[in-house]
């Protein structure tokens, strides 16, 4: 079988990273403008916005990656590489996984790794057998549209909120 044709993103992580949320793999937007969550419908900046009383969708990328961070809060994707025609996750084939070993070295604080809907979430077992609390949030993802906006975001702020009372993290929503 042939090489994947489609490479994924590094991460966004550094040694304070406590949480981590894992997507599948980089829409074609996002590929195409060498950004996480690049498609302009896709919810994923607003939630974080929300989620963390900062205004990152009005941010520069680089500026809302430093805010992240500061929040402990690292950006992945389960995928390194893959096939796929268009943007959804059912027509991913050939794909190829992070090596998810490096995470001790890269985050060594990292405790609380969500997974960014269903396909992304197929990956929380493998995490939690290494220790990690788990947890698949709904996905940010323009195609996956069963749920409003609000019980989204209510139930990424209930990971959050759960996620820093088990870890002990010092960072909050607002």
């Amino acid at each position: 079988m042939a090489a994947p044709s489609l490479r994924g993103f590094p991460p966004v992580i550094n040694g304070e990273v406590e949480r981590l949320i894992l997507g599948s793999f980089p829409s074609e937007a996002s590929l195409a403008a060498g950004q996480y969550y690049a498609h302009p419908r896709n919810q994923f900046w607003r939630l974080l916005s929300d989620l963390l009383g900062e205004p990152l969708t009005g941010l520069p990328y680089r500026r809302r990656l430093q805010r992240v961070l500061a929040h402990r809060l690292g950006i992945w994707d389960v995928l390194h590489a893959c096939d796929r025609e268009g943007s959804g996750d059912a027509a991913i084939c050939n794909q190829k996984p992070n090596r998810f070993v490096r995470l001790h070295r890269l985050a060594p604080r990292l405790r609380v790794v969500a997974f960014n809907g269903q396909t992304a979430g197929r990956y929380a077992a493998e995490f939690a057998a290494e220790g990690f609390l788990t947890t698949v949030l709904p996905s940010s993802s323009p195609a996956h549209a069963g749920r409003s906006y609000q019980q989204k975001l209510a139930l990424w702020r209930a990971w959050w909120t759960e996620a820093s009372a088990k870890s002990g993290s010092r960072t909050e929503p607002q």
